[in-house]
Formats: C-alpha cells, structure tokens, sequence
C-alpha cells in the first residue's frame, strides 16, 4: 500500500483484482459476497458483459472531445434518463456531489432571479449530498462539517420525514427551495412515511419553491422504480442521479423540469469532462441492460422478501432495534455501534457496510442469485448474532 495517498480514508486490509456479478475476488484468489456495490455503484455486478463491451467499444472510437461540441450519446443519454424520469432537461457531470452541486446553483439562481436577497434551501437533519464545500454544508450532519468552517450559506436544517417543521418556515421570505432524499441512504437506511415526498410537493407548489430530490444512492432502481420519487407519483423540480448510472464508469446527471429547466444560461455552469462519449456509452448500456432484463420489478419484489428474511431471523436476536429498507436498500440498527462488524465479515468473504455507528447498510447488486441472497442472511445472522453476544 502507498504511502504517497492523501490520509482521507480508513481503507480495509484487501486489494480486489478481479469480480464477476455479485463476487469479488482479492489478489489471494479469495472470493468475497459483494453486499455492498461499490457504494450502490455497481447495481449490475461488476465486469458486466453488456456496460464492458460497451466502454470498450466507444474507447476504441472517442473517449473526449468536451463540451464545446455536440456529444451523440449525451444527446442519447438525456433522451432517455427523460423519458424515464418525466423531467425536461439534463446537466451531465462526473460525479454525484458535481450533480448536487447544479442543484445548489439552480435553486440559488432562481431566487435570485426572483430577488429574493438570501436564497435558502430547507435541508433534511441526517442528511448527506456530498463531499464539496457547498454540499457538505446541506449535508446535516455536523461530523462532515467539523474542520471546514466558515460552511457555505443558505442552508436551513430541519428534522426528516416532518411535514410541520418544513411548514413552519413558510413565512421565510428567504426559502427558495426545499432539499430531499427519498430515502437517507448515509443517515442509516431511512424511509419515510408514506406521504412525505407528495406533502413537500405541496408546500412548494403553495409558496413558489423548487423541489429539489437528491437520488444519487436511491436512483436508477435501487429502491424498486427507476427513481425513488415516482413511489409517491410526483414530479420534483430538481433531480440528481449518478452512482448506478455509469455502473462503476464516473458520470453524474442533473435533471430540471418546468421552472428550474431553463435557469441555467451558458456561462452559468460548465465541466470539462462530463458528459463525455465514454461515460455516456456506459449510462446507455446500463439503462438498457436493466430494461432488457426487466431488474426493476424485480427488485421491489426481491427487496421485501430479504428485508422479510432479516426480520424473520434476527427477531428474537437480543439487541437487534430494527430492520427497515427499500429495494435493495436495507438498513440493520443495533442498539450499540457496530462498526466493528465490517472487518469479521470481510474476513467471512462477505463485504458489509456500517454507517451512523449502529447500523449495518447493504446495498446488493441486482445480480444476487437466490443462493447468494440465503449466503448473505445466513452469514450476516450468525456475525450479528455472535457479535451481540459478546
């Protein structure tokens, strides 16, 4: 391991060389449970057949030329993250934090083309959109911002899935936009009530504000629909996507629709690489390999059953507060921190994750196989249950 990298993260004993669907395989030879994604990157497993050939075939042909040009499958790619999501216009870029921030500048742009002094965007307590200085800032979560202040203004906090605290601040002359996850994906596998993402839909519609759904981890079938909102049969003015939609190829998208649609101008916002005819070969092929194979369904289905399955054999576990989820987004709360649990299961060849302290977050790919998905709840079972008998 270099010792030329920046200290930024706290990485696990392993290299992975090579993987297959839901199998990852370290430069030992030995094979892990993928549980995790890559981060809920690589929904479709990893050295998929279709998103590799792909990437292969569009880098022997162009791989950048930039954005001063006309780019064939960025006009593909937004064609048809549109006709999925209902939304009219797409920003490409490389990342979902570059994503979030577009959002950010059409919420603050659009108030002030309103003239509104202050434009401020309503944020979600436990909340993550990412690493930058103006998303770490929306993020609600004071860990993330320790370390980095004076934080980016025009950002309020308020508690998750509670309508009335949102309500409250309707006489905010300075409130431009309200900023959502369908589900908090860093905070600990958080879903709402039903109704939440429809009752935030209302109060932007009544006061003139934007309604701006960050579903770079929720998105592109993760929680059973193509995006997580379309479970309450709205439309947000703001959507950004990114993590499955290149499968592991870096590419982020923010969508706008109505109002927000035409905010941007040129010379408003830019990137150099997003966008590119490789990142977008690889969004096609993953849009199109999940149609052809009809994951959507299938994942909400699949996702209650396991979800079904971890209640079932942790209920009596003692310790175990609860098992919540959406899709393949399953979130395993413990009543102590748990953090621990991540290096014993990767050394039972199975990759977990564990955020908030106290819950352990998986993310399968889609791929899983019925046998796989009985590996993941019996193995995790057995640490969990060992781990709270200590």
């Amino acid at each position: 391991m270099s010792d030329h990298l920046m200290n930024t993260y706290a990485r696990l004993p392993v290299t992975f060389e090579k993987g297959a669907g839901a199998i990852l395989q370290d430069t030992e030879g030995k094979s892990y449970l993928d549980a995790v994604s890559g981060i809920a990157v690589c929904s479709l497993g990893h050295a998929h057949p279709a998103i590799a050939e792909a990437i292969c075939e569009q880098s022997r042909k162009l791989i950048h030329t930039s954005n001063l040009y006309h780019v064939a499958n960025q006009d593909a790619l937004a064609d048809k993250l549109i006709e999925l999501s209902g939304m009219d216009r797409v920003f490409f870029s490389n990342s979902g934090a570059e994503a979030n921030e577009a959002a950010i500048k059409i919420a603050k742009k659009y108030g002030n083309d309103k003239g509104v002094k202050n434009p401020t965007i309503i944020c979600m307590n436990n909340s993550f959109h990412g690493r930058t200085m103006a998303t770490l800032s929306a993020t609600g979560n004071s860990k993330v911002h320790e370390g980095f202040a004076p934080l980016v203004q025009g950002f309020v906090h308020v508690p998750f899935d509670d309508v009335e605290a949102v309500q409250a601040l309707s006489e905010n002359e300075d409130i431009v936009a309200i900023w959502v996850e369908p589900v908090q994906g860093e905070g600990g596998v958080h879903v709402p009530k039903a109704g939440y993402l429809k009752a935030l839909r209302e109060i932007c519609n009544a006061n003139d504000w934007l309604l701006l759904v960050d579903e770079i981890q929720t998105g592109i079938g993760r929680t059973g629909a193509w995006f997580a909102f379309q479970h309450d049969n709205i439309l947000p003015d703001v959507l950004s996507l990114a993590k499955a939609l290149g499968n592991g190829m870096p590419i982020g998208a923010c969508l706008a629709r109505g109002k927000a649609a035409n905010v941007l101008a040129p010379g408003n916002h830019g990137t150099t690489f997003g966008g590119n005819p490789l990142a977008c070969a690889a969004g096609l092929a993953v849009l199109s390999t999940i149609e052809a194979h009809n994951f959507i369904p299938a994942i909400a289905k699949k996702g209650e059953a396991i979800i079904e399955k971890f209640r079932q054999s942790l209920a009596h576990v003692p310790g175990v507060k609860m098992v919540r989820g959406k899709g393949y987004m399953i979130g395993i709360q413990l009543d102590r921190p748990c953090g621990e649990l991540v290096k014993k299961a990767l050394d039972k060849g199975l990759l977990i994750n564990v955020t908030r302290g106290d819950t352990i977050r998986l993310l399968p790919t889609f791929v899983m196989s019925e046998q796989q998905t009985e590996q993941l709840v019996t193995e995790l079972t057995i640490l969990v249950t060992e781990f709270l008998d200590n």
